[in-house]
């Protein structure tokens, strides 16, 4: 088979490698599609280094079959169309114990921390698949995890049908946002430099705003009739959103924290005070996250075509991060169903 990894310098290779037979407890998956997104980027560029152990094969969002069931795995049958929910957690950390696994204080996020999906076949634990439906394509279902991130940061802002919502950063993961807050009945205003994203987010109905046109609060004053914004998701991880969010949020509005930013940002804390706003930080998902995006996709909520800017086999992967590394793409699925 063949798989890509990342082997430091900013380099991803393809190479031939030998299929090893899942474990107890484990399935061998027939990988179909793997999405490619920021944090993959984030490796790439090196700043995930001290997480990842070299030649790391990488790749979270994924859709496939099982191929090989492992000793002792019930439940699951071979051709079975599945996604991976990418953490495995401890148990007995005090976060685990509280009842948050997702947010594990000793997480292994599948495909960063441990090997991931961007090969012809992957063994994976068979407690952390998540089926999916008749009907729901692979191309399709290889969004369910960044679709899952999504939920789970609208699930997090506790927002509301009738609330104005706000999200800055019109990329990926802040369409999906967009699209997810829309669906709960929330009318939204995205706010994204790039006219070539606001002009995809338009297309897809959103009002749009550039944010930094130095006239953003003004533009959301307007919109809410000068009470600001119910809640601000900050998505872009740029210092000056940072800040905006709080300005335009309204009175005990909420910020929800979506953006992996890689130092501390100044935050304006007297508007925190005088407004009694609430910051939420909003990370990954739960598997109840991962079961509503299934759901999503399947009944067509979420506009995957629209979503997808190309398929590329896994021989190509390493253009298709130069593309995306370039902004020229919003999502680029690799097809590794060749190299099985």
């Amino acid at each position: 088979m063949q798989s890509a990894a990342y082997v430091g310098d900013r380099t991803i290779t393809v190479d031939e490698a030998e299929a090893v037979a899942p474990g107890p407890g484990e399935v061998q998956v027939a990988v179909a599609y793997v999405g490619i997104c920021g944090t993959d980027l984030h490796i790439l560029h090196g700043a995930m280094d001290a997480r990842v152990s070299l030649p790391a094969v990488i790749g979270h969002e994924m859709s496939g079959t099982i191929a090989v069931l492992g000793e002792g795995v019930a439940d699951w049958s071979v051709g079975d169309a599945v996604t991976v929910m990418p953490l495995a957690w401890d148990g007995t950390c005090p976060a685990c114990l509280a009842g948050h696994q997702h947010i594990c204080q000793n997480l292994d996020f599948v495909g960063i921390d441990s090997p991931g999906a961007l090969q012809g076949r992957w063994n994976v634990r068979a407690d952390l698949l998540v089926a999916l439906p008749e009907g729901l394509s692979l191309e399709h279902a290889a969004l369910v995890e960044p679709v899952a991130v999504a939920v789970h940061d609208v699930r997090r802002s506790g927002l509301g049908a009738g609330d104005r919502v706000v999200v800055l950063g019109g990329g990926p993961i802040g369409v999906l946002i967009a699209v997810v807050a829309r669906d709960a009945g929330a009318e939204v205003l995205l706010g994204e430099p790039d006219a070539g994203r606001r002009a995809a987010a338009e297309a897809l109905g959103f009002d749009c705003t550039d944010p930094t046109s130095g006239n953003l609060t003004d533009t959301v004053e307007a919109w809410t009739g000068g009470a600001g914004a119910d809640v601000v998701f900050e998505v872009s991880g740029a210092p000056s959103a940072v800040l905006a969010a709080t300005d335009i949020a309204r009175v005990r509005g909420t910020v929800v924290v979506v953006a992996i930013h890689p130092q501390p940002r100044p935050v304006n804390l007297q508007r925190v005070f005088w407004r009694e706003l609430t910051i939420v930080g909003a990370r990954v998902y739960e598997r109840t996250d991962f079961e509503r995006s299934v759901e999503l996709l399947h009944a067509g909520v979420v506009p995957a075509d629209a979503l997808i800017t190309q398929v590329v086999p896994l021989t190509e992967v390493a253009e298709a991060f130069h593309t995306l590394e370039q902004g020229r793409a919003m999502k680029i699925l690799v097809d590794c169903r060749a190299g099985a």
